[in-house]
Formats: structure tokens, C-alpha cells, sequence
């Protein structure tokens, strides 16, 4: 059997970096990971070929090579997927789906012949036993969740990964929090379920022997399920294999109440975690009790922030707008808590309501739910109706956006940003360091972008002031440039509220 394996192509959003990638000469952010763990669980006689559409192209030669294609994908890549699923049936393959797209709408896809849903390590053998007997069912699903310890390392041969800013690895599943909005524990349950070490060490011996140098993201929804089994388990084993090792990062999502253990922010540092992303979502009490953050609530979040911050941790933070006890003020108040925090990657995004999810549940019954969400929230679109009304939240959120990317307030968090950090030690360059990155940056940044004397200025200053922090400086401000040109684009008056998924 000749597989294509298909990630579809995803639009330009807050995290797809595409302008900072560009610049350092990367196709995309990162490989994707659930296809090539996916790759691994073939059988062995198969021939695959991964084509990345984001890394390269779907060709009519792929086509004519395959016996079939297996497609995997995210809610926002919606479109791009229906696109593939087309060409792959012109060109008479088998078509195979799965991946979180899939899960959660497959009644859409009426050309796919088979949904393997859920989680590929519980459905995908039920599948290829039936296709070897020449019998398969169009629909495949479970309601339980796997045992992670079977779970094989992705097939990262099938990759190229040269092509790629960062290659992510994943501990864990699951999240034992109820968040009214979020639709993981929906997909992966409430229990935390795991890896074993070795599992995790096995794929990281594997990167690293391929040459990969640079930032190892790790994707869990919230690596900390159990701070106990990550004191323990998981770090003093990274903490060990960082000893032999040069020019591995790590990044993972936590919650804010890792701000109260100072002991698991210096073992995560000294793992060689640089980046930790906190679901903050809002300021105001009373939203992040009517979403059910419970982290988050009765706690001083500015100064949670600053801790770890001041540990060695860059803070990188969600925030959402559209709660029902969001009034028009929440715009401005956002704005300022976001500035004194120094967090400059600050991901602000439009409430929506995932199919599924408790507030989609909620929201349906009260007849505020519209069509479906486009997997990206910080295009301004929704799909709830706020109390607020939409034409104020689209145009508070606009200039929310607008404001906190405009050069003179994202370099101004920079700095406050650079004052509370404490590396302990030189930071990663994350592929900011080659000769050809920097010319590149400096043309585009001070040429070309808005930045001008804002972004040298910066980097004289770092030097000075805080020398380890150079390449981490220079990355963020590239950064930088590529959520403000993001949110022009999702903001400009063409584009902003003509969106899917608005009601």
C-alpha cells in the first residue's frame, strides 16, 4: 500500500509566525506531530510519503503515486482540507480522515470514505484489521481514552526537518481542569495520561541524532496535570540528558499557579524549559469565574507573572474577550494589565464556543449560538452572540490589537519585559543568530516595518543592560513584527468581521 500522509495548508495566524519565518528562512512552525506519530502505527510493509502543505506542495506525481491519503488537520484548517479531500478523490485515491478536524465535525466531509477519530491508538488497528479483511466501516470512534505507554515515537524520517522552526514532542494528554470554553478535555478527557519517561527521552535522542538544534516545544495542553509526577518524574530525567547535550530549548503550557512553586520553576529552567504559555484569559474576577478558570481565580495575576518571569521562564499568555461579564471597559483594562506585565507574546482572542463545549451546551439553550467557529479567535470572529453585542466587541477588540502591536507599546513591554527577566543562563538564539537572519531582520524591521530606530535601539539597550538576553530580545522583536502585520491583516476594514463562523 502507497500512502500520502496530508497536512493541509493553515492560514496566516497569530501562531503561524509566517513573517518571522520568512525571515529566518523556515517554512513552517513546527511538523506535524499527530500525522508522523500516526506514520509510526502503519503497517510496516506500507510505503509512506508525508507531504506538509505548509512546507511544500500536493503535486499531480504525489497523486499518481499513492493508493490512498490519510488527512489529519485543525478546525482551522477547515478549508484547505476540503480542497486536498477534492484532489485526492479527482484523482481516485481511498480517502482516510482523523485528527481533531475530523473528531469534531465529519459529518462535513461527505467525500472522505473513512473517519478514523479519536485517538488514532484505540481506532487505527480496529481500521486496519478491517481493511486487511477487506471490510472496513466508513466510521470509526471510541469512547475511552488510550494508554499512552504504547504509543510509538513519531516516524520523524518522513519529515524535513530542516524546514521547520521548532520539532514538538508530547508528555502527556488530557487536563483535570473544567474550563467552560475549552474543548481538550472534550477530545482527551479529564485524566492526565502520560508517556513514560523513556518514551519521551527515546524521541529526544531520536531529534537529536537527526541534528535537530533549536526549540523542542512540548505540546501538551498542560504539561503540569500533576506537578508531583513533573518534580519527580519527568524533569530530573530532562536535567540529565541536558548534560551531554548543546542547543536544545524546551517550551510547554502550564497554568498560572506555577508562580507558587519556586522549587519546579529553577528545575524546569535547569531542564531547559525557556517559554512557558499560561492561559491568563482576563483580569476581571468575574469572567474567570463564569469560565470556570479556576487557577486563575482569587490570585494576584500581575505579580504571578512577574515571579516567573523573574525565575528564568519567559511568560507567553492567552487572553480572550466576550464573556458575558465583559462590558466595553474590559478593552482598555486588558490593554493596561498586558503592557505592565512585559508579556510580549500576548495571544488576544474573540470568546468563541467549540461544539461540544459546557459554554456551547450553555449558550445553545439560550438560543446565542450562530454557525460554526473558524478554529482561529484571534481573527475577531465568533460564533456566540454577546451580551456586549458584536459590533462593540469586534470594534473594542480591533483597537485592543491594534494598540498592543503598535511599535511603540510592543517595544515598551519589551523592556518591561527584559527588566523582571532572570536567565540563568545565555539564551537560545532560536535561529535569530546566522549573518543572513540578522541583515534580513534589520532590512525588514527598519526599512521596511514601522519599527525603525525602536528595533537597533532595543538591541543596544539589551546588550548594555542585559547581554544574556540578546538573541531572546531579537527574536521577540521579530516577533513582534509578525503579530502586528497578523493583526493588520485579520483587523483591516476588508477583512474584520467577514470572517466564518459569524452570527
Amino acid at each position: 500500500m502507497k500512502a500520502l500522509l496530508i497536512y493541509p495548508e493553515c492560514p496566516e495566524t497569530f501562531w503561524s509566525f509566517t513573517n518571522a519565518l520568512r525571515l529566518i528562512r523556515r517554512k513552517s512552525a513546527q511538523p506535524p506531530l499527530g500525522l508522523l506519530t500516526v506514520a509510526a502505527m502503519l503497517p510496516a510493509d506500507w510505503d509512506l510519503r508525508l507531504v506538509d502543505q505548509n512546507v511544500t506542495r500536493l503535486t499531480d506525481a504525489d497523486l499518481a503515486w499513492a493508493d490512498c491519503a490519510l488527512v489529519s488537520g485543525m478546525i482551522v484548517q477547515r478549508d484547505s482540507a476540503h480542497q486536498v479531500i477534492a484532489r485526492c478523490k479527482q484523482a481516485g485515491l481511498t480517502v482516510v480522515a482523523g485528527g481533531p478536524l475530523f473528531t469534531t465535525e465529519h459529518e462535513k466531509f461527505g467525500d472522505v470514505d473513512h473517519f478514523v477519530l479519536n485517538e488514532a491508538e484505540l481506532t487505527l488497528p480496529q481500521f486496519l484489521a478491517d481493511l486487511e479483511r477487506g471490510d472496513p466501516r466508513r466510521v470509526y470512534r471510541s469512547d475511552s481514552f488510550a494508554d499512552l505507554h504504547g504509543t510509538p515515537a513519531p516516524l520523524w524520517a518522513l519529515a524535513d526537518l530542516p524546514k521547520y522552526a521548532s520539532v514538538g514532542v508530547q508528555f502527556s494528554r488530557g487536563c483535570p481542569h473544567s474550563c467552560e470554553f475549552c474543548n481538550v478535555t472534550q477530545l482527551l478527557g479529564h485524566r492526565w495520561r502520560t508517556k513514560t519517561v523513556a518514551q519521551v527521552l527515546n524521541e529526544l535522542d531520536s531529534i537529536h541524532e537527526l541534528g535537530w538544534r533549536g526549540m523542542v516545544p512540548f505540546v501538551d495542553d498542560n504539561l503540569g496535570g500533576s506537578r508531583r509526577r513533573l518534580r519527580s518524574e519527568l524533569l530530573p530525567a530532562l536535567i540529565e540528558w541536558q548534560k551531554d547535550k548543546r542547543g536544545i530549548g524546551f517550551s510547554a503550557q502550564v497554568t498560572i499557579d506555577i508562580a507558587d512553586d519556586e522549587e519546579l520553576m529553577e528545575m524546569m529552567v535547569r531542564a531547559g524549559f525557556g517559554t512557558v504559555f499560561v492561559g491568563i484569559e482576563s483580569p476581571d474576577e468575574m469572567s474567570l469565574r463564569e469560565c470556570r478558570k479556576r487557577p486563575n481565580r482569587s490570585r494576584d495575576l500581575l505579580a504571578d507573572v512577574k515571579r516567573i518571569q523573574r525565575a528564568g521562564l519567559e511568560v507567553q499568555a492567552g487572553f480572550i474577550v466576550g464573556f458575558d461579564h465583559d462590558t466595553p471597559a474590559i478593552f482598555q483594562r486588558l490593554a493596561d494589565f498586558i503592557q505592565a506585565s512585559g508579556i510580549a507574546t500576548a495571544m488576544v482572542g474573540v470568546l468563541q464556543a467549540p461544539v461540544d463545549t459546557a459554554l456551547y451546551k450553555r449558550l445553545e439553550s439560550e438560543g446565542r449560538i450562530g454557525e460554526p467557529v473558524s478554529g482561529d479567535n484571534a481573527d475577531g470572529t465568533t460564533n456566540i452572540i454577546p451580551r456586549m453585542g458584536l459590533e462593540s466587541l469586534q470594534e473594542g477588540y480591533r483597537k485592543l490589537v491594534q494598540e498592543i502591536y503598535s511599535p511603540p507599546e510592543y517595544y515598551r513591554r519589551l523592556r518591561t519585559f527584559l527588566r523582571e527577566y532572570r536567565p540563568r543562563s545565555a539564551c537560545l538564539g532560536l535561529g535569530f543568530s546566522q549573518a543572513g537572519t540578522v541583515f534580513r531582520s534589520l532590512y525588514s524591521l527598519t526599512i521596511v516595518g514601522r519599527e525603525r530606530f525602536r528595533f537597533p535601539s532595543l538591541l543596544l539597550w539589551t546588550l548594555f543592560t542585559r547581554p544574556r538576553a540578546l538573541p531572546l530580545a531579537f527574536a521577540l522583536a521579530v516577533y513582534g513584527y509578525h503579530f502586528r502585520k497578523c493583526y493588520e491583516l485579520l483587523t483591516a476594514p476588508e477583512a474584520f468581521g467577514a470572517g466564518r463562523g459569524q452570527t
